[in-house]
């Protein structure tokens, strides 16, 4: 009688996997590969998107708050020049056969928000979508962790060709679920201040400030966490076991 096969170890992780190669792809586009030799400063600039990066996500916003102080009570024309902005930036990347990914992603982000307003009327109704990304984002982190998981672990699995080894090494699994958590708790902290004031009625223009006091330089620090973080469990040349190679 012919005996079954043992079940290959990758078997029991084939969606885990996939889902390690879209994060980590998304990471290595974003120039957060700790296989590479890149210094702390760079890495988070890249993950900003540099000059570029910067202006993509601020300056939409800023023209929208000081369109509104501008002309008060006039959201067409806040969310025209709004939406105009993220358009521009993405033309220029198309004219530069640059990836317009980025810029792209963007001007649908002000697309929508600049929809809702002059649906509901509301000019903090900007905001929505921002609290919807949050609240999404922040409990994939958190499930992620809690389910150990950790999304970073399987993006930095995938990078450094390790599947899902990263799993059975107790100081990593450790790492990346307190990564996770780090975050979770930055979107669910957005969010937690923002949605407050949103409700509270709190002026458009304090709102958006606040929104950019804690978009990037709250995002920055955090990439240099995890930059510094995953850099330690992985020292340069040190690499990692495939997710198929047994450990003694």
């Amino acid at each position: 009688m012919r005996q079954a096969e043992p079940e290959r170890p990758e078997d029991e992780h084939a969606a885990p996997s996939a889902i390690s190669a879209a994060l980590g792809g998304a990471a290595r586009r974003a120039g957060l590969d700790p296989a590479t030799s890149a210094s702390t400063g760079h890495v988070v600039w890249a993950a900003m998107g540099g000059v570029r990066g910067i202006f993509e996500s601020v300056v939409p916003l800023v023209v929208f708050l000081v369109s509104l102080t501008v002309w008060r009570d006039q959201l067409w024309l806040a969310v025209g020049c709004s939406v105009g902005a993220a358009a521009v930036f993405t033309v220029i990347r198309l004219a530069q056969r640059q990836p317009p990914s980025a810029a792209l992603g963007g001007l649908i982000a002000v697309g929508v928000a600049g929809a809702l307003v002059l649906f509901t009327g509301r000019a903090e109704d900007n905001f929505i979508p921002g609290f919807v990304t949050n609240i999404l984002y922040g409990s994939a982190f958190l499930i992620s962790a809690l389910a150990r998981w950790s999304l970073i672990g399987l993006a930095v699995g995938f990078l450094m060709d390790e599947g899902t080894a990263w799993r059975r090494d107790r100081r990593k699994r450790r790492a990346f679920r307190w990564l996770a958590i780090m975050w979770a708790a930055l979107f669910f902290g957005r969010f937690a201040v923002q949605f407050p004031m949103w409700l509270a009625g709190v002026d458009v223009q304090t709102l958006g400030m606040v929104k950019l006091v804690m978009g990037i330089p709250l995002f920055a620090p955090l990439v240099a966490v995890t930059w510094l973080s995953v850099r330690a469990l992985y020292p340069r040349g040190g690499g990692g076991a495939r997710a198929d190679t047994p450990t003694s």
